[in-house]
């Protein structure tokens, strides 16, 4: 045998035996049931505290109880009350959108178009995106940002109604 092979040798033994012997951590030998685990516990944890999520927790499939909705109720009523003129085609309370038909307002004589997506369960206007049609395309951006910020202040309207109950 050459000084090549024997030196290959000797490093597949070295490195078969290392990982022959990963299973058994000095931490683990001898101690009682369930150290393990809040030794594991312990190093979810990093240095500022903050929670550590390990690849294998972020893949695990998540059950879903299907009674929790990521929308906020008072932006979800505000919306459809304010925009009550419109006739209702789709609602997901789940996802947050509310599609409309053509309608004109009371008072108007340009039917209009609109659709809500409700992002996020704060109130806050981050949380509303609405995009307004008519039949000959989008509206301004001065009536787009008028029906948000009445739709805002209605779905305060409702928070404050609710606190006084």
């Amino acid at each position: 045998m050459t000084l090549k092979a024997i030196a290959r040798t000797t490093i597949l033994c070295v490195a078969a035996f290392s990982l022959a012997d990963c299973g058994r951590l000095p931490r683990f030998v001898g101690t009682e049931p369930g150290a393990a685990r809040e030794i594991a516990e312990q190093r979810r944890v990093d240095e500022q505290g903050r929670q550590v999520t390990t690849i294998w927790e972020a893949l695990r499939l998540q059950r879903d109880s299907g009674d929790k909705v990521a929308v906020n109720r008072y932006l979800w009523n505000a919306s459809l009350q304010v925009l009550d003129f419109l006739p209702v085609q789709s609602v997901d309370p789940f996802t947050g959108v509310i599609v409309t038909g053509y309608g004109t307002p009371p008072g108007g004589g340009r039917a209009y178009r609109a659709t809500i997506y409700v992002t996020d369960p704060a109130l806050d206007a981050r949380s509303l995106n609405v995009s307004i049609l008519t039949r000959s395309g989008p509206v301004a951006v001065g009536t787009q940002r008028a029906v948000e910020d009445a739709i805002l202040t209605r779905a305060r309207q409702l928070r404050s109604a609710d606190r006084n109950l």
